[in-house]
């Protein structure tokens, strides 16, 4: 058996589909590169894929859809090609569950270290429960349905989560009673090592224990481990 990672390869520029598979296979990897979402799809159906490689601009459908398709029902680490410059297209990428990005025009050793990075932290760093084998999540009066995506309340009232917000909640509950650092949330989130003065996970954290309604002074749900992380204080029960 091929024990060398496969990565496919969704750009619509022939040379650069062609030049970077090259490159990849010299370093131990085994690629297949194809133009567009139809051709990935057919790829991800008939073969295991280790990490995907998704330039935002292409024809028909584009990156953001695609990453966005895939999200709903895989855990599959995703890079996505960016034109440099675009923030948006970045920062959007990142919401919708992408693992990590690079600018176009890049080096190819940028991205292979990329892609070093988020197939190692991607063996070990906690991930949000797949449809497949949990459908839901309930706590609290709250269930976080992970087919849909969606967040509803005790009445049935549907809430309304970002792409990061879900997957931090469907982590943390996943995680059941396990504390989890700052650092593994980060990398879950961005695709980074986390640096030590950034606070964006307390920044989500806060979020959504308003959306919630956990006391911020004494939460219930998601509690503050000190000099830890965080962890779900409550009972969660999956279906």
């Amino acid at each position: 058996m091929n024990d060398r990672p496969h990565l496919l390869i969704v750009d619509d520029d022939r040379e650069i589909r062609g030049l970077l598979a090259q490159y990849l296979e010299k370093h131990e990897f085994r690629t297949t590169a194809v133009p567009d979402g139809r051709e990935m799809r057919r790829v991800l159906e008939r073969s295991h894929v280790d990490l995907l490689v998704l330039d935002v601009m292409l024809p028909g459908e584009d990156g953001l859809s695609l990453c966005r398709e895939l999200r709903g029902r895989s855990q599959l680490p995703i890079i996505m090609l960016t034109a440099r410059g675009e923030d948006v297209d970045r920062i959007v990428g990142l919401e919708l569950g992408a693992d990590d990005y690079v600018a176009k025009p890049f080096n190819p050793r940028e991205l292979l270290g990329r892609i070093k990075a988020v197939l190692r932290r991607s063996a070990h760093a906690p991930r949000d429960p797949s449809p497949e084998s949990v459908r839901s999540l309930s706590f609290g009066g709250w269930r976080l349905d992970t087919i849909t995506r969606t967040l509803t309340d005790a009445e049935g009232k549907e809430v309304a989560l970002s792409g990061a917000e879900y997957r931090l909640l469907a982590v943390l509950l996943a995680a059941g009673n396990r504390v989890l650092t700052r650092a593994q949330l980060t990398e879950l989130l961005r695709g980074r090592d986390a640096d030590p003065f950034d606070r964006s996970i307390d920044v989500r954290i806060s979020r959504l224990r308003q959306i919630l309604g956990d006391d911020a002074r004494a939460p219930q749900i998601i509690k503050t481990v000190y000099g830890e992380g965080y962890v779900v204080g409550v009972s969660v029960a999956s279906q």
